[in-house]
């Protein structure tokens, strides 16, 4: 993006990963640079310039394919590993703001996935404050700040904190689980007891 202002700021490199639930990546994904408006490029903040001018990805913004050709090979891409809608989830780190471009620029694609998102920002935040030794040796990013390496940076942040953080699979037996809950919330539990 050109910077977060969904009134002035352009989306301009868009890419996508499918992944299983174990975080297997399925086929090449897709990454598409978009060629955006003059007007976007110049109102850019020279953070968000130095960012896309080290990257490499404002010298391939001439070439950029239009909105509607990266649209459609995002939703070729999805299509072809979750073909029926609402199942996959968007995921990825601070994806709400994805969301906000993404439903003004490639409804289809908002439309495909489901309405819950995986974000990691919020399992690193949660992780920050109950588990900070796990936090303070997530692995380094290596993504360079381009849409696919920073999707695949996500991939394996949450892959690390499945293993770092979450507690091994398959986790606890449903007695145990409904115990837990029933300390945190003091009798209340979502399912009835076994």
């Amino acid at each position: 993006m050109t910077g977060l202002d969904i009134k002035n700021d352009a989306l301009i490199e868009v890419a996508a990963l499918v992944t299983d639930s174990e975080l297997n990546i399925l086929g090449d994904g897709v990454d598409v640079v978009i060629k955006p408006e003059d007007a976007a490029v110049a109102q850019m903040n020279d953070f968000v310039r130095d960012m896309h001018t080290k990257s490499g990805l404002l010298k391939e913004l001439p070439a950029g394919k239009t909105m509607a050709e990266a649209e459609a090979a995002v939703m070729e891409y999805i299509a072809e590993w979750v073909p029926e809608p609402r199942k996959a989830p968007l995921g990825g780190n601070s994806v709400g703001t994805d969301r906000v471009f993404l439903s003004r620029d490639m409804p289809s694609v908002v439309e495909h996935l489901h309405y819950r998102v995986i974000d990691v920002s919020t399992i690193k935040e949660l992780s920050r404050r109950w588990f900070a030794r796990a936090y303070f040796q997530s692995p380094a990013k290596k993504g360079g700040h381009r849409a696919l390496g920073d999707i695949k940076d996500s991939i394996d942040e949450l892959r690390y904190y499945r293993e770092a953080v979450f507690v091994p699979a398959p986790g606890p037996d449903s007695a145990t689980a409904q115990k837990i809950a029933r300390r945190i919330t003091g009798g209340e539990t979502v399912l009835p007891e076994t």
